[in-house]
């Protein structure tokens, strides 16, 4: 009895393990029957993971400042230790930091002049934290409409071989067609999600890295106008 029982637990892991087996198989012939088309979008999809992972450690890393990184500024530069305040600065190494440098380094110039460099290199910073998103947006729109393709292709070759059969019509002529359409539009939907959500959130990170540049940019400006004020 007991050896019958092991046999047909033995009998259910086989049957398991090759029903895995086929299940993996038909992925993998899945993706070769979705044609040529799946090859750039298989590019696609990893342009897509590789321009997320850089933007958003770039993003996260210019989101890093020491909260007492403008105090520290603004003692170097209320005591004259310019060269400090210089240095401190090439520490630092983010975008806030490259700011405040070029602030420090045109002073002694007029104020209006002095905000004009600092807004100008505000504006070199976000141009490069944003490098790299257009090729996310133009993937999110663009991958699902290769897929779109794919299915046009293979509705285009289905109906094409059920010409060419004439009379004696097989429904795998039909079906090889169709399994292609949906196999390519699948693929380039799933694509333009992740670079769909994906460009939208590293857009959101790059808004909250402007916004601290701004306030950077008033209180750095502040800061020039104290010891004018206190004299």
């Amino acid at each position: 009895m007991n050896n019958m029982l092991f046999t047909l637990l033995q009998a259910d892991v086989a049957a398991e393990a090759v029903a895995a087996q086929d299940l993996n198989l038909s992925l993998i012939d899945m993706a070769f029957k979705g044609g040529w088309l799946m090859i750039p979008l298989f590019i696609l999809s990893m342009i897509t993971i590789y321009l997320f992972g850089m933007k958003w450690w770039a993003i996260r890393k210019a989101t890093k400042v020491d909260p007492n990184f403008m105090k520290d500024i603004r003692d170097f530069v209320h005591n004259g230790k310019i060269k400090s305040a210089v240095a401190l600065c090439q520490q630092t190494d983010t975008p806030v930091a490259r700011l405040v440098e070029k602030g420090i380094e045109r002073m002694g110039r007029p104020l209006q002049d002095i905000q004009t460099a600092v807004e100008n290199m505000g504006n070199v910073e976000v141009a490069r934290l944003e490098k790299g998103l257009p090729m996310l947006a133009t993937i999110a729109g663009g991958a699902p409409m290769i897929g779109f393709l794919g299915t046009v292709m293979g509705m285009v070759q289905a109906f094409f071989n059920m010409a060419q059969a004439g009379s004696n019509i097989d429904i795998t002529l039909l079906s090889g067609g169709i399994y292609t359409a949906m196999v390519t539009t699948v693929a380039g939907l799933i694509v333009g999600i992740m670079a769909y959500f994906g460009y939208n959130f590293l857009t959101s990170q790059v808004s909250d890295v402007v916004f601290k540049m701004q306030n950077t940019t008033v209180e750095f400006m502040d800061m020039l106008h104290e010891p004018a004020g206190r004299q």
